[in-house]
């Protein structure tokens, strides 16, 4: 039977037993005039997609009317004269280690926008929210994958803002194999403003896709991965066939790795760690990402956005449907910027006691701040002129705040930085040269970054 007959996409799906969602494992090619070399060699992309407030956060207004501070009190930090809000003391233990930006500036009020902006660095437009690669997609074809990992996985990877739910996690012009590795597998909440139960627990959801199906041994999983390696010399010289072959290329070897296996098994961690942590959501993400990046994964993302079972987490305009308290209440919550607090303060004290952080990037992004003001129903809303961003570790200067708003915490008093410069920062920590031009799916030379220069102190 001709090839095409006897197996279709579908078909290589379940040979592969993983989930269509990831392997994106193409070939990799080196880095380009890198001249001072990469000054990390690991990413952990914190990304909380929705808009993060950074009054309730890092850039309290302590002096600021009522309706503008709210209702938190602020904590004084490591730094003299530096106060982030009451519900971040873990973090503001641990500011000798970032590099905070105050002044993180999306230029729109567009979730969608704002988001493709920041996952990608480039300044897009609503027609392209979904056609540039991420950051991550980047660092997959400059890279390729190493120690048996992917070159980018999103844990979970199933964030979709919406109306309509809309997937950003994308390779864009350089493809779908460069897209992120989601180790949640499919998304279970595929609209943000639906508040839809999660039936599977946390350790189980975050390793979804390198589960292999009931009843597939390493016998049998070894024998497909020999099928696959024939079929892909069959398919070698038909393209579209090719393409889905690279799209999947890797799957077996993730399964049949004792090292990915191990690192996905968090039941090898301590209780004190995961005490340490939080055994929240974002704790066991943060965690899993420091397991990953530790066994040899390149870069990870770590998602916790809109949430299958709390909602939006971070768009909070308390409108009516969303059911959100004040958003001053909403902050000491487990699941929101208390847990937060609490899980990347333990991914950077975690990272340096175990002599990894400066060779590992964090990175937290969010869409855009929040309003200065608090609005009727006790929310703040969408507010892409400016807010809080912060680097550490590897190649980053910690002890540090770049950037400043005004006493609303309104607009930058001084200079305001885009997506642009906060991926152009990325690179430059990588050992990526700036002027790197990548190739499209059909051959064509495209800048990788168009605009956006590293912002000034941060490495």
């Amino acid at each position: 039977m001709p090839l095409p007959s006897l197996l279709n996409r579908r078909d290589l799906l379940c040979a592969g037993g993983v989930s269509a969602a990831a392997t994106l494992l193409g070939p990799g090619v080196p880095f380009a005039n890198a001249a001072a070399g990469p000054k990390a060699k690991s990413v952990i992309f914190l990304w909380l997609a929705g808009g993060v407030t950074h009054h309730e956060s890092f850039d309290p207004k302590p002096d600021a009317p009522q309706e503008i501070r709210g209702s938190l009190t602020t904590i004084q930090t490591t730094l003299p004269g530096v106060r982030f809000s009451e519900v971040m003391p873990r973090m503001a233990n641990q500011t000798d280690k970032i590099a905070l930006v105050r002044t993180f500036a999306s230029g729109t009020d567009d979730h969608f926008q704002a988001q493709a902006r920041a996952l990608s660095g480039r300044m897009v437009n609503l027609i392209q929210i979904d056609t540039e690669p991420n950051i991550g997609s980047v660092m997959s074809k400059l890279n390729g994958p190493r120690g048996g990992f992917p070159g980018y996985i999103a844990v979970p990877g199933t964030t979709r803002p919406g109306p309509p739910p809309k997937n950003l996690f994308v390779g864009g012009w350089l493809g779908r194999q460069y897209g992120p590795f989601m180790t949640g597998g499919k998304a279970k909440n595929e609209d943000f403003t639906a508040g839809v139960k999660e039936d599977v627990p946390e350790e189980e959801f975050t390793k979804q896709a390198v589960q292999p199906s009931v009843g597939l041994t390493d016998d049998r999983l070894a024998g497909r991965s020999s099928l696959r390696a024939k079929l892909d010399r069959a398919l070698k010289h038909s393209e579209p066939a090719s393409a889905v072959a690279d799209e999947f290329r890797g799957a077996f070897d993730m399964l049949l790795s004792p090292t990915v296996r191990a690192a996905f098994d968090l039941s090898k961690e301590t209780d004190k760690t995961r005490d340490l942590y939080g055994k929240t959501r974002i704790g066991t993400r943060c965690l899993l990402a420091r397991r990953l990046v530790e066994a040899g994964a390149p870069f990870v993302m770590v998602d916790y956005g809109y949430d299958p079972e709390y909602g939006n987490l971070w768009d909070q305009h308390n409108a009516v449907g969303q059911n959100f308290p004040h958003i001053c209440e909403m902050a000491k919550r487990p699941y929101h910027l208390a847990g937060v607090d609490r899980a990347f303060a333990a991914l950077l004290e975690d990272l340096a006691s175990r002599g990894r952080l400066d060779q590992t990037l964090v990175v937290f992004l969010t869409d855009f701040g929040r309003t200065p003001k608090i609005n009727k129903d006790g929310g703040r809303d969408h507010w892409g002129r400016t807010g809080s961003i912060f680097f550490a570790g590897g190649g980053v200067k910690g002890g540090q705040v770049i950037g400043a708003t005004d006493s609303r915490g309104a607009d930058p008093v001084t200079a305001a930085y885009t997506p642009a410069d906060t991926a152009a920062t990325v690179y430059e920590a990588l050992g990526v040269d700036l002027g790197t031009v990548l190739n499209d799916r059909e051959g064509r030379e495209i800048p990788m970054l168009p605009v956006g220069r590293p912002i000034k102190g941060v490495l």
